[in-house]
């Protein structure tokens, strides 16, 4: 069973997390290759939603600093939304609040990536 369901959202990517608790090695693994699959079909935007993600292992952040990775490579740009506070809390912590556009809502990420230049 896949541990993400996808959608493109007019030109965008939007990717979301079926499991509420993101712990176990395999079910790590798991996620991890499916997000790298997913960012070849991204066509330069793509969207994490981690609406309903109470718990992620600390593992799972080096899954997604990766796929930040091959999204560089591709010229994939990757934001990410509805990131609770406890697992928000290790973003800050580990800095990816920096390296990540984090946002509210999927809504406020999906207005994000149409704005082009500094005007919007």
């Amino acid at each position: 069973m896949p541990e993400l369901l996808s959608q493109h959202k007019d030109d965008v990517l939007v990717v979301q997390f079926t499991s509420q608790k993101i712990l176990s090695d395999v079910l790590i693994a798991q996620i991890g290759r499916e997000l790298l699959d997913l960012a070849d079909e991204a066509n330069g935007k793509m969207l994490l939603d981690f609406r309903g993600v109470t718990f992620m292992s600390s593992a799972m952040i080096g899954k997604i600093v990766l796929l930040n990775k091959k999204c560089k490579t591709n010229k994939t740009t990757i934001k990410l939304c509805n990131i609770s506070s406890s697992i928000m809390e290790v973003f800050e912590i580990t800095r990816l609040n920096k390296i990540f556009s984090i946002y509210d809502s999927e809504e406020d990420a999906l207005t994000a990536f149409g704005k082009k230049g500094w005007f919007g």
